[in-house]
């Protein structure tokens, strides 16, 4: 882990009070000392800030490719593979691994500075140091969960990188039940340290509602793969149905949840910041194109659509032909969703398919030119809505009223033709996770569904064609990773 061995404690500048817009150019690499650090509330801030900045750096690419570039939602696009095949390919291998566990366990280091630091600091008021500290533990909770569910056991580290003794710094992988016993009393110590149910401004910070959508996430994940049983997802359940005490509901419109200017709007939980001058593009401008591409014969709607300025990365990737089979015309999630463009033909006649734009997360024009600079969500209410349907399925309740709230927003008038009704478990849980597509496409979430639900190797063709493909559900570790780890031994399934 060299990049935590380089920082022993952040330094952020000084900033003023809680937002978003604080992490413009922040760039957390100082290294200084305990005792120059760490003796205000502002120096406390800072180091908050600071831990936010890195969970940028993770949710810009690594995030998604984690969460769904593996499953079938994202596939070839127009011009080379751009690093991109190894994923939906499944081609993993210890050289060519994807994202490493790195920039995880920096983001921890940061939060275990919070948690160690903080509680010796005097603070204007009590419920500013609690909500620190509770926006610590659940930040904490959250990487070790993403980490567990991608590369299974893990290095545990509770305390805060300040040495390089060998005893520190090279340890050994814990099952993944301990990580797991980790994460679940770190976020039961953030619910009970927020002070309220309210949300920050902008929804970019941990707050007790996001906590309880981890905490339901959480508990699913152990409840139907780690033999937590009903008992786990009936914890999962009670989590979900508390999040409804929040300011959150579902917007009428789908696209304006995605709108550039309504970020933080009433439907997000919780979602990751970005904002021009502070960062670069995201991984959206993959999945886009650039003006030199956009073909000159097009019909003026599809230009309009695109943009006149384009954007992007030359269409890197595009959606699979199955997952925009699923959309219907009348669904309006499709359009905020894909959009496929259409050459004119002899006659003019839009007819000749070039290719297809992801417009879910497309930007804004600045400078007149496309950024790509929407927030990465990471929990919203439509996700918590699905996540009911799936708990209560799993404890024979019925999903119904959850799924039929998605598609009464998706259908509107037309809903009578498309409303849900309860079948059987094995095929309520096929029309779930179908829907958590359509709702969730490109939001990253897609390749832990399939691997939650155990479908994995049943519907990605790409695992089935592997000899070991229950192996291949966790990834590599990379080679770079275990030359530095000397302690780590590889993943089963994967030759070093």
């Amino acid at each position: 882990m060299k990049s935590i061995k380089k920082i022993t404690i952040l330094l952020i500048v000084t900033f003023f009070y809680y937002s978003c817009d604080d992490l413009i150019n922040t760039d957390p690499k100082s290294v200084i000392t305990a005792g120059s650090f760490w003796k205000t509330e502002n120096d406390a801030e800072g180091a908050m800030v600071g831990m936010y900045a890195y969970l940028r750096d993770i949710a810009g690419f690594n995030l998604y490719h984690l969460g769904e570039a593996r499953a079938d939602v994202v596939t070839l696009g127009t011009v080379g593979e751009g690093g991109w095949a190894k994923y939906y390919y499944n081609t993993l291998n210890p050289d060519d691994a994807g994202p490493s566990w790195n920039s995880f366990y920096t983001l921890i280091n940061s939060a275990n500075l919070i948690i160690k630091y903080v509680p010796d600091i005097e603070f204007s008021s009590e419920q500013n140091k609690n909500n620190m500290l509770a926006q610590a533990y659940t930040m904490r909770a959250w990487a070790y969960f993403v980490m567990t569910k991608t590369w299974g056991d893990l290095i545990i580290r509770t305390e805060p990188s300040e040495g390089f003794t060998a005893e520190s710094t090279q340890k050994e992988r814990m099952p993944q039940t301990e990580v797991f016993t980790l994460i679940k009393k770190d976020i039961d110590e953030a619910i009970k340290l927020f002070p309220n149910n309210d949300y920050p401004a902008k929804r970019c910070f941990w707050s007790k509602p996001a906590a309880l959508a981890l905490k339901a996430d959480v508990y699913l994940w152990t409840g139907k793969r780690a033999q937590g049983g009903d008992a786990d997802i009936q914890v999962a359940l009670s989590a979900l149905n508390e999040i409804d005490n929040s300011d959150v509901k579902l917007l009428p419109t789908y696209e304006d949840i995605f709108d550039y200017a309504n970020k933080g709007n009433n439907e997000i939980l919780m979602a990751v910041r970005f904002e021009e001058n502070e960062v670069g593009s995201n991984v959206y401008r993959d999945m886009y194109l650039i003006m030199s591409a956009i073909p000159s014969n097009i019909d003026q709607a599809t230009r309009d659509k695109i943009g006149a300025l384009g954007g992007g990365s030359n269409n890197i990737t595009v959606p699979t032909d199955y997952f925009k089979s699923l959309f219907t015309e009348d669904d309006q999630r499709k359009d905020a969703t894909f959009f496929e463009i259409y050459r004119l033909d002899e006659q003019n006649n839009p007819t000749d398919y070039y290719t297809t734009i992801v417009t879910k997360f497309s930007g804004t024009v600045v400078g007149g030119s496309r950024a790509f600079l929407d927030d990465i969500i990471l929990y919203r209410y439509a996700d918590i809505l699905l996540l009911k349907a799936e708990a209560k399925n799993a404890l024979d309740q019925d999903p119904s009223d959850e799924i039929n709230e998605i598609r009464l927003r998706a259908y509107g008038d037309n809903f009578a033709q498309h409303e849900f009704v309860s079948g059987t478990k094995e095929a309520n849980d096929y029309a779930i996770l179908e829907e958590r597509l359509r709702e969730l496409g490109f939001e990253g979430k897609r390749w832990w569904d399939l691997i939650r639900f155990g479908k994995a190797i049943e519907i990605l063709p790409e695992l089935q064609n592997k000899s070991n493909p229950e192996h291949l559900l966790l990834w590599p570790i990379s080679n770079s990773i275990l030359s530095l780890e000397v302690l780590v031994q590889q993943n089963p399934g994967y030759t070093n």
